[in-house]
């Protein structure tokens, strides 16, 4: 469907369409750990810088290349932009034996969605890692945008990187939003269940999302659907009840061999009702950070970008034989 201003459809579109696009978890366009609302949690310390960040490029074109003609030199320039993880030096430890694979949600990027949770993984020891995925029409930073399954394949590359380069045969999965879901397409589809010990989803769009209802508004205005699509795929995708979602989930929600952990918010106004992204089947943990600690006033971004109790949960999932009790003071 061709649209312009000139068509009797064009603003609805378009204003319904801004309204879609400004209600999903778009980290990069400002809501940094520093912007985010307050959740009535305190933010752990980070490290905030940017891959576009003129000092930090200036700084990288001043070191010699004779330093590290293998290119180490570069490996670390990487990691210390990203906040000290994408370390692809970095050997898992005998207390975390696997890497950790950060997905960022739709609109985030590797940087941007991390910058509290990868900083408080390296604190406790983990190998942590994070991919850029779903590049969609040249837009920049706003990534998770394009095709689902072709961002699965993205990241079926990124994990065989970072199984090569720890030397490992299964990695640990971290996903927020889109993330938390996208990963399970990798594993179903792309046979990724192999790799991957235990996926974590913060505010996983599991079942697909309603968006508030929202998402009724591609049903009452002509062409709304084919506009948000050419915007950005993955957000179809991601509705309630769409052909996506629906193969996902055809057969049950797991697959054997892999741990899986839902942490919600029953805040969330994104991936609604937010036990829709509750998983249901064998070696599932579902957990709801309000049962944790009622005063959590955490929404769908903040319980990605910097609530403490779900990083605390996250932590329990990874290493379950040293979990500790989640309470409001974690």
């Amino acid at each position: 469907m061709k649209l312009s201003w000139k068509h009797p459809y064009t603003p609805a579109v378009a204003a319904a369409a801004a309204i879609v696009m400004t209600a999903l978890p778009l980290t990069a366009s400002g809501a940094s750990a520093s912007e985010a609302p307050s959740s009535g949690t305190s933010t752990p310390d980070s490290k905030t810088s940017s891959d576009t960040d003129p000092a930090g490029q200036a700084q990288l074109a001043d070191k010699p290349a004779a330093e590290d003609p293998k290119g180490s030199a570069d490996k670390s320039a990487a990691a210390d932009s990203e906040g000290g993880w994408n370390d692809f030096d970095c050997k898992p430890s005998e207390a975390h034996p696997r890497p950790v694979v950060l997905v960022h949600g739709t609109g985030g990027n590797k940087i941007d969605n991390w910058l509290g949770l990868a900083p408080y993984l390296k604190k406790r020891g983990y190998c942590v890692f994070s991919l850029d995925y779903g590049q969609y029409n040249g837009i920049p930073l706003l990534h998770g945008l394009g095709p689902i399954e072709d961002s699965a394949a993205q990241l079926d590359t990124f994990v065989d990187k970072v199984l090569d380069s720890t030397a490992k045969g299964k990695v640990d999965i971290v996903g927020h939003s889109q993330g938390g879901m996208m990963p399970r397409y990798y594993m179903k589809f792309l046979g990724g269940a192999d790799k991957v010990n235990a996926l974590v989803g913060i505010a996983p769009s599991n079942h697909g999302t309603t968006l508030n209802g929202l998402t009724k508004l591609v049903d009452l205005i002509p062409g709304l659907g084919d506009a948000v699509d050419g915007l950005a795929p993955s957000l179809m995708q991601q509705k309630q009840g769409s052909d996506f979602i629906n193969r996902l989930n055809e057969g049950g929600d797991t697959l054997p061999g892999v741990k899986y952990t839902v942490i919600a918010t029953k805040y969330d106004e994104v991936v609604t009702p937010y036990k829709s992204q509750f998983l249901d089947g064998p070696d599932v943990k579902n957990v709801t950070l309000q049962d944790l600690c009622p005063a959590d006033i955490s929404e769908h971004l903040a319980i990605g970008l910097f609530d403490k109790l779900a990083f605390h949960e996250t932590a329990n999932a990874l290493d379950p034989a040293n979990a500790e009790r989640t309470t409001c003071s974690s």
